[in-house]
């Protein structure tokens, strides 16, 4: 169909302009807007100026001027349309409730999708045995680097009394409720839940075990998260109750233990990684980070000794009777603390540097791996004796 076609044609160009909305996707859920049930009406004129309704999940909602950008853009792009007005409205009561039963289905919101046997998301819970390893660095960074490889990727910041992740990833958006789901802001194509986007300022998170146990669920049930290829937890430092809990909410996940090389944090890191026997988890492997730094004049300086990442490994190994693998050594690196501080990770900011290499290949080691089979029908039929 021609330029003049669709121009002359009042059917056609209502059709023209009703596949550019489709091509306009929401900015939390990633789905088109036509889909949701998000596009009330449109109207157009006989001089192709153009009317949209266009109803948002929540009154305030934040993306609502991308949103109104977006469609804007996508209907001017349409020949015949002479200019585009968007209004926007807010969803109804029973709206929101259709929306939240196209997302979930039949799925009780407070359902973990992650622990169901259909699942096909990579859960990888970040540990460590003491803290300022760099766990929450190491997270980050193999989170956006998974996402540049295509992969649908989200973090749970599970450290609740030391939670670090929205700055580091410089998440400035807070999440917005539909219905009983919380959805996730992003930064570099990576989803983020933190109890930091729900405290007040630099306010101390001051809660035992069952409220800790507790967040934790909501983050993982209550968080929609949509079909995620990985899904990354930063936990806390030590073996204590999100650990417990985690094993007992997500039972599939897989523990990917942090050390430095220095002995005193080997020792504890192996603790780590042995609660893998108690709570029967898989552990995909260790990084060692900091392991030391360039000097100008090629050499380098292990500040903190060197072989604890294979040590850890080689440890694990023999505890768990599984080969575990030491997947890849991180140098220091002064743009690793910059990035942290600004919330734009290495391998945004240096990836050619020996850091930036160094997540990257981890990512790839990630990556490459299939999609999880726990719990998945594998189609075999059955064949006669």
């Amino acid at each position: 169909m021609s330029l003049s076609d669709v121009a002359a044609d009042p059917n056609a160009l209502q059709a023209a302009i009703a596949a550019a909305l489709a091509g306009v996707h929401d900015p939390e859920i990633h789905r088109p807007i036509t889909e949701l049930g998000m596009v009330e009406r449109v109207s157009v004129a006989p001089d192709g100026s153009t009317s949209i309704r266009v109803l948002l999940t929540v009154a305030g909602c934040p993306m609502r001027e991308k949103l109104t950008a977006d469609v804007t853009a996508a209907v001017s792009a349409v020949p015949g349309v002479s200019s585009v007005t968007v209004d926007l409205g807010v969803m109804s009561d029973a709206q929101r409730t259709d929306l939240r039963t196209k997302l979930r289905g039949d799925n009780p919101v407070n359902e973990i999708p992650f622990a169901q046997p259909g699942s096909q998301t990579r859960v990888y819970a970040v540990a460590s045995g003491k803290g300022g390893v760099g766990k929450s660095s190491v997270t980050v960074n193999l989170a956006v680097a998974l996402a540049q490889r295509g992969l649908r990727v989200g973090v749970l910041d599970a450290d609740i009394y030391g939670f670090s992740v929205p700055r580091m990833l410089g998440v400035t958006g807070r999440p917005t409720q539909v219905e009983k789901m919380i959805m996730p802001p992003q930064a570099h194509g990576v989803k983020v839940i933190s109890i930091g986007m729900f405290t007040p300022g630099n306010t101390a998170v001051v809660w035992r075990g069952p409220m800790l146990h507790r967040a934790l669920q909501q983050f993982l049930a209550d968080v929609y998260w949509g079909d995620l290829d990985v899904l990354l937890m930063d936990l806390p430092p030590g073996t204590g109750d999100i650990a417990i809990s985690l094993a007992q909410l997500v039972p599939s996940a897989e523990l990917l233990v942090v050390t430095t090389p220095q002995l005193a944090a080997r020792e504890v890191a192996e603790r780590a990684g042995s609660i893998a026997l108690q709570t029967h988890q898989q552990i995909v492997g260790v990084v060692e980070n900091m392991s030391w730094l360039d000097l100008p004049d090629g050499t380098r300086l292990e500040l903190f000794g060197a072989g604890g990442g294979q040590a850890v490994a080689d440890s694990l190994t023999a505890s768990t009777g599984t080969k575990v693998g030491l997947l890849g050594q991180v140098p220091i690196d002064v743009a690793i603390r910059e990035g942290g501080d600004d919330g734009t990770p290495i391998v945004l900011s240096h990836p050619d540097s020996a850091a930036g290499r160094a997540f990257g290949a981890i990512a790839d080691t990630l990556a490459g791996r299939q999609r999880s089979l726990v719990g998945r029908p594998l189609g075999l039929s059955a064949v006669a004796r």
